[in-house]
């Protein structure tokens, strides 16, 4: 545990775990350097559409899903619910979400986000043309009080997180979905040279990458499943729920096996590194130090490194 309060950076790739290739050199350093896992998610509601799974995920990501839904249960974009503001959930944290969506801006305002367009960093506000990536990292960097490699006493926010989508990187120049893990690949080499070993950075910042597989089901690629199969013999009685089908004592009553989150956390001096070596679901499997926690667990974990909530799980 760190002697001060950490500032976190989320990077959350929704929909792009599916383009991860080889070349993606920087998401896979950093997974060598990291603490791999998987975040699992509930199933997706019957027909659901695009966006609205777009908005549910980041729900269960943030422990919001309840704001997300009316009483019978059914998702609604108009009504926000009864749900308290991040800030109150989290002993005053202060929370940004850098999103392009608009369904996540309506929603990110409701849960008490601050939200800042995307594009904003990513172009120039004069010209429109694309800023050198090294910029756009020194600019989310300030949001988090980290400015010329030193930490300043006080900061805008304590969490940033920011949301790329499948398209939304690159939809002036139509270019492929799988183009757009190069802008978070790229980032996540400027944010890391920045706060490299040895900086006052890197003592502070707790950075987390998320990639989600979007709209999916286990026929879609079987291989991606992390369940343990259970056989219709005695002996499978014996076999324990795993934890992160279970709340509380009570098991959770809606847990999708397949097509999980992938999770690598880096913070210099604090986060344990694993034997993973790439980003991906064979390799966090085999080799990630976190396996499986709920989605919904996520977002306190990260408060827990800020001091802004206690710890979850052991």
């Amino acid at each position: 545990m760190a002697d001060k309060p950490s500032r976190a950076l989320v990077l959350y790739g929704d929909g792009l775990a599916p383009f991860v290739n080889p070349s993606h050199t920087r998401l896979h350093s950093l997974a060598s350097k990291a603490s791999c896992g998987f975040l699992s998610l509930p199933n997706a509601p019957p027909s659901e559409s695009e966006d609205e799974r777009i908005v549910r995920e980041f729900a269960v990501l943030v422990d919001a899903y309840e704001a997300y839904t009316n009483t019978s249960g059914s998702t609604t974009k108009e009504e926000g619910g009864e749900k308290s503001t991040i800030s109150e959930r989290f002993m005053g944290m202060k929370a940004a979400i850098v999103t392009n969506n608009s369904n996540l801006k309506s929603f990110g305002t409701k849960l008490g986000f601050s939200v800042l367009p995307n594009d904003g960093f990513i172009k120039s506000s004069e010209a429109q043309a694309e800023l050198p990536v090294d910029s756009v990292a020194s600019e989310l960097l300030k949001l988090l009080g980290f400015q010329e490699g030193k930490t300043l006493e006080s900061s805008r926010y304590d969490l940033v997180f920011v949301h790329v989508g499948a398209g939304e990187v690159n939809v002036k120049n139509d270019k492929a979905i799988a183009d757009d893990v190069e802008y978070p690949n790229a980032l996540i080499g400027a944010i890391m040279n920045i706060g490299k070993p040895g900086t006052e950075i890197s003592l502070r910042l707790h950075l987390s990458v998320v990639m989600s597989y979007g709209g999916t089901s286990e026929k879609d690629d079987p291989d991606l499943s992390f369940s343990i199969s259970k056989d219709n013999s005695n002996l499978s009685k014996l076999v324990p729920h795993q934890s992160y089908t279970m709340k509380g004592e009570v098991p959770r009553k809606d847990v999708r096996h397949h097509s999980p989150m992938l999770l690598a956390q880096w913070q210099y001096a604090v986060t344990r590194k694993d034997m993973a070596e790439t980003f991906s679901f064979k390799d966090f499997k085999e080799h990630g130090g976190n396996l499986v926690i709920p989605a919904d667990r996520f977002l306190h974990e990260v408060a827990f490194k800020l001091w802004k909530a206690p710890k979850y799980g052991a």
